[in-house]
């Protein structure tokens, strides 16, 4: 008969959730994580603040996108290990937040919006990048442990 560990013993699990809670304990992804939680609710916001609410279609997709993004985002601090794969659907929300303007408003689309949604498209892209690198920027991953004697594959 064959018995199998808990897997919550396991060693990788151990030191993934280390490195995720060290991760996710640095003012840098504290800093990101607020940056992208006021990103999104101003991205949810913008049509009323830039002043583009006439684009009816567009306010809307910014409203849900970033209510979309904020909650996308919120959850990194308290279950890093859970969500840091989110961040990259926070990079696609930041790619389509600056290229709805034109897909969503079409010809209708103002300078203003396209400025607007260009500049927090691209600030929610690189939080979501800046997340989801959160993980491998202290070292001590996967890749960088060495599982015996000998050479160092990564040379």
């Amino acid at each position: 008969m064959t018995t199998h560990a808990d897997i919550e013993q396991h060693p990788d699990l151990a030191e993934m959730r280390s490195r995720f809670e060290r991760a996710t304990n640095t003012p840098r992804a504290q800093a990101v994580e607020t940056l992208a939680l006021v990103t999104g609710l101003y991205l949810a916001a913008s049509p009323w603040i830039a002043g583009f609410s006439g684009l009816t279609n567009l306010a809307v997709c910014n409203l849900i996108t970033g209510v979309a993004f904020a909650l996308c985002m919120g959850g990194f601090s308290s279950a890093y290990e859970r969500t840091h794969a989110m961040a990259w659907t926070a990079c696609a929300i930041g790619v389509w937040t600056i290229i709805s303007p034109w897909v969503v408003a079409g010809a209708m689309d103002t300078t203003r919006s396209i400025v607007n949604n260009v500049i927090v498209g691209a600030v929610a892209l690189l939080c979501g990048l800046a997340m989801a690198a959160a993980a491998g920027l202290r070292g001590g991953g996967v890749r960088n442990r060495r599982r015996g004697p000998g050479p160092s594959p990564i040379g």
